[in-house]
């Protein structure tokens, strides 16, 4: 195999170019493999880790681009390369003329729609506060899908909003629904009485999902960014979003999600809770459920557990109902979880979750960690199993794909599935892995075609290996994706697949218990 590569200067192209254009080179015969990203520290130990980093790339700069190719022969890295700069150029053309008017700025886009009363906000992080801010000064709300904003900047930001009684989403916020409309990664769901606060994206979606499902509705659904409930941010924008939901006519019941907060910004959290007369379900993941009755919310240990308190208290089902059928699900597991706990060699005894939504990752370990010993991750419950590099995995092991360290200059994992996969791959030749554990969260914003883009990997896999693979949808009837054809599909090629992922995650937590993982 041959490897070659080129570093293009003053040539920016958005993420989704960078896909398509390596994509479509990938399938020419005798590419082996090719990789487009910006050149930033972070994309230079992709292309190490992956053989794929040439010494040229040494003196790339972050805003200069960087093509990578392996190939049968020398000739054709040459012209693969050069197909590359072609594409790319091409692509950019036809994005030009396929829109004929793009404001150029906010005022220009005030002028075409001066009722707006919030931006969304999703340019490279350097540039976002600044965006962010001149949004605020006008008096509009904010969704600041941008990450990797600096910590002083994000701050006055939050600052200022709050001071101004204006809401600030993110940043780092990749979920929203205001007024129905979907912001970012969001499902259709149906309207309804419950409203949402989250410090995690995925989680977001994964409850109004199951709410959605279960005939309920959302009021709002406001998303804040997974760095807001950290000590430096003081849960400002968290707050602010409560504040709004408890005033909010429309909102009878409340819930909030997070992952493990600071325990200060909890305390500050805890006091807003304590001053509303509504209903509020806490999913602080992690919390010990005395901590949160105190602050007079309702515990949930999971999201699925949120997402049917808030049906019981909206529809005013007694919650002995959804408990028993809680207790039936988990029964039906264990007894199916024996059965697949036998077809395994004495070898396999690992589990590797692989994620694309971190409050699914976090939701994942909270309940597996009540089944195994040790549970390593990139995004840890605890400090001291963390991984040391998590491009490798350790015995049971769960990975945060939207985690800032891969995520820096690459698209989101829940629209390019490219990293994962060649995890996927990877993970399923060690003899030792017994569980598989993959997420999909469809929807609006994110790929469109997650089937074709899936299923070809786990064909691979079935021809050479014993793993089983267990894949959680997060979605709705009415997503885009067509979420009923996605799971027969996968269920057709004898993988275990599951609408929530709290139940994905009881099965795999009772097959590693009977095998002794």
């Amino acid at each position: 195999m041959f490897l070659k590569g080129a570093i293009l200067k003053g040539r920016y192209y958005d993420s989704i170019t960078l896909m398509s254009v390596a994509k479509e080179l990938r399938n020419l015969e005798g590419v082996e493999e090719i990789l487009i990203v910006m050149g930033t520290q972070q994309n230079k130990l992709i292309l190490k880790s992956l053989d794929m980093y040439i010494n040229e790339f040494d003196e790339a700069r972050d805003n200069e681009l960087l093509i990578a190719v392996k190939t049968s022969n020398e000739k054709l890295c040459d012209e693969v390369i050069s197909k590359a700069q072609d594409l790319l150029s091409t692509r950019t053309i036809e994005r030009k003329e396929e829109h004929k008017y793009e404001p150029k700025s906010l005022d220009s886009a005030l002028k075409i729609l001066p009722n707006s009363n919030i931006a969304l906000i999703s340019v490279p992080g350097q540039f976002a506060a600044y965006e962010a801010m001149n949004a605020l000064r006008k008096g509009l709300h904010v969704m600041i899908f941008s990450d990797n904003v600096p910590f002083e900047k994000a701050y006055e930001i939050k600052k200022y909003g709050r001071e101004k009684g204006l809401l600030v989403m993110g940043p780092g916020c990749g979920t929203a629904i205001i007024n129905g409309a979907p912001l970012g990664f969001a499902n259709v769901i149906n309207r309804g009485d419950i409203g949402i606060v989250s410090s995690g994206g995925t989680g977001l979606q994964e409850v109004c999902c199951i709410i959605t499902n279960m005939g309920g509705g959302i009021s709002q659904a406001i998303g804040t960014g997974g760095d807001d409930v950290k000590k430096h941010f003081e849960g400002m924008s968290f707050i602010t979003g409560l504040e709004a939901l408890i005033e909010d006519n429309d909102t009878k019941v409340i819930v909030l999600i997070s992952k493990p907060p600071d325990l200060e910004v909890l305390e500050k959290i805890g006091e807003v809770i304590k001053k509303s007369k509504k209903p509020i379900i806490g999913a602080f993941l992690g919390v010990e459920k005395e901590i949160i009755k105190n602050y007079g919310a309702i515990p949930a240990q999971n999201l699925e557990e949120a997402a049917l308190l808030a049906i019981s208290y909206s529809k005013g089902i007694p919650w002995s109902f959804f408990l028993e059928k809680i207790k039936e699900t988990e029964n039906m597991l264990m007894e199916k979880a024996k059965i697949v706990s036998k077809t395994f060699t004495d070898e396999q005894k690992f589990f590797r979750g692989l994620f694309q939504g971190g409050t699914l990752a976090y939701e994942n370990q909270v309940i597996l960690k009540n089944f195994v010993k040790t549970l390593y991750s990139n995004v840890p419950l605890k400090s001291n199993i963390k991984l040391e590099n998590p491009w490798f995995s350790k015995e049971h092991t769960v990975i945060d794909f939207g985690d800032e360290f891969f995520t820096v200059g690459r698209l989101h994992p829940q629209l390019n599935y490219e990293l994962r996969n060649q995890r996927i791959l990877s993970e399923a030749r060690d003899k030792s892995v017994a569980i598989i554990y993959l997420d999909i969260v469809i929807g609006f914003g994110t790929n469109p075609d997650p089937k074709s883009e899936l299923l070809p990997v786990l064909l691979e896999i079935k021809k050479t290996s014993n793993v089983l693979i267990i894949i959680t949808i997060t979605g709705t009837d009415k997503d885009p994706q067509n979420k009923k054809d996605l799971i027969e599909s996968f269920k057709n090629l004898g993988i275990e697949v599951f609408e929530r992922n709290a139940t994905a995650s009881k099965f795999a937590g009772y097959i590693l218990k009977f095998i002794g993982g």
